[in-house]
């Protein structure tokens, strides 16, 4: 019989996330709410639960709280069949300093390691949108023998410029990681196609370590896992890449089949939500066979609609009243009340929003607790905007946390 490799998860979670700003400015980047009824770290965490791995190490620092009462709240496993998933806070063990990198976090956790004495390590990033399971990909590292797998996304060549991009030989062996090159390298199989890296990667254990090891005693390294630790291992033909587009998921459609974005900026925050609410959405949330995990919104009552009110193309989570008002192409997370006459359109409403009587918002992203005044009007004046509001490039109107409008 087959013996099951022991695998640990680690996720890291400790980004300040400043082009998120002004979602960012009180918590983490992997709590910012999402879709309505999520945190973006439960994409990543559903993936990994979904695929029976169920023995998960969150790495955090900045700004956490609101990330580790997330986690506390909506991710307890049953201890007693060794199951976890918990938050690891910058502990200092290495020295009175925070972690300097992504490859210093694990380095500084490798307790955690000695610990679980795994034979396989899942290291993945925490603010990504998509679905994987991640236990092909760990499949695929044990039959290659490589020390590391990197998960490489496809994407056209003039728009990879933008990543950090894998040129890879046939049998899929790294030969070079490129950080944003000016005329990346093409797939084997395709000229007019580059392997972007996801910040995903699977390590044999033994290998990571000696990897983290040996880079805490270079002083002119950033200590960072892709700008790091995978060009070391690059460089010692120890590194392969996985292909996403050759990972599968239970209840996939064709539309959102290899479905993936980095929402690190406000516009592509903003887009991955409009992505939720068309007929047949580019990312499907009601996929039950590969679901999206969560616990957020407790014991609320169901969306409400009085006086007429009513939304059209749009998500509107639990808790919700729409009070004589109209929603169009938006989507609500809980508790959000929209007021008689207002108007809202185009936009991401964050739980505890309230839009007051007859004001307009639209193209905006509202975060927690935001209340508009009556008759305010948000997203039509765009030079009027900019100077009460940060406005991202691609026009969103970006209202913090708290805010009275």
């Amino acid at each position: 019989m087959k013996s099951t490799p022991n695998v640990l998860s680690i996720v890291l979670a400790g980004g300040e996330g400043k082009r998120l700003y002004p979602f960012t400015a009180d918590r983490a980047k992997p709590a910012v709410p999402f879709g309505g009824n999520y945190r973006l770290i439960d994409f990543v965490l559903s993936n990994l639960v979904n695929a029976g791995y169920y023995k998960i190490c969150v790495l955090t620092q900045y700004k956490s709280h609101s990330l580790d009462r997330h986690i506390s709240q909506s991710w307890q496993l049953s201890g007693l069949a060794g199951q976890y998933i918990t938050p690891v806070p910058a502990q200092q063990r290495l020295g009175k300093r925070w972690f300097t990198g992504s490859a210093d976090a694990i380095l500084q956790s490798l307790n955690l390691v000695y610990d679980e004495r795994p034979d396989y390590i899942i290291v993945f990033g925490a603010d990504h949108v998509y679905r994987m399971d991640p236990k092909q990909m760990v499949e695929a590292h044990i039959a290659s023998g490589a020390g590391v797998t990197v998960a490489g996304l496809r994407v056209p060549r003039e728009e990879a410029t933008a990543f950090g991009v894998i040129q890879a030989e046939g049998d899929n062996r790294i030969q070079e990681f490129l950080e944003k090159p000016a005329d990346p390298p093409s797939v084997p199989d395709d000229p007019n196609v580059a392997f972007a890296s996801m910040g995903n990667y699977v390590f044999t254990a033994d290998t990571l370590i000696q990897a983290l090891i040996e880079d805490a005693e270079h002083e002119d390294s950033n200590h960072d896992m892709g700008g790091d630790i995978i060009p070391l291992l690059v460089g010692r033909d120890q590194a392969y890449v996985y292909d996403f587009s050759a990972n599968s998921v239970p209840g996939e459609t064709e539309r959102d089949r290899g479905y993936w974005r980095d929402v690190g900026t406000v516009d592509a925050f903003y887009e991955a939500h409009m992505d939720l609410i068309s007929v047949h959405p580019v990312f499907n949330l009601y996929n039950q066979q590969w679901p999206i995990h969560t616990a957020e919104n407790g014991n609320l009552p169901p969306a409400k609609f009085v006086k007429g009110g009513i939304a059209q193309a749009s998500m509107v989570a639990a808790g919700c009243i729409i009070s004589a008002g109209t929603v169009r192409n938006s989507v609500l997370s809980e508790n959000v009340y929209v007021d008689e006459g207002a108007t809202v359109e185009g936009c991401v409403l964050m739980p505890g929003v309230h839009v007051g009587k007859g004001a307009v918002v639209r193209h905006a992203i509202v975060d927690k607790n935001v209340r508009i005044s009556d008759h305010s009007i948000v997203g039509v004046d765009r030079n009027r905007d900019e100077q009460l509001f940060t406005v991202s490039a691609g026009g969103v109107v970006c209202i913090g946390k708290n805010a009275v409008v």
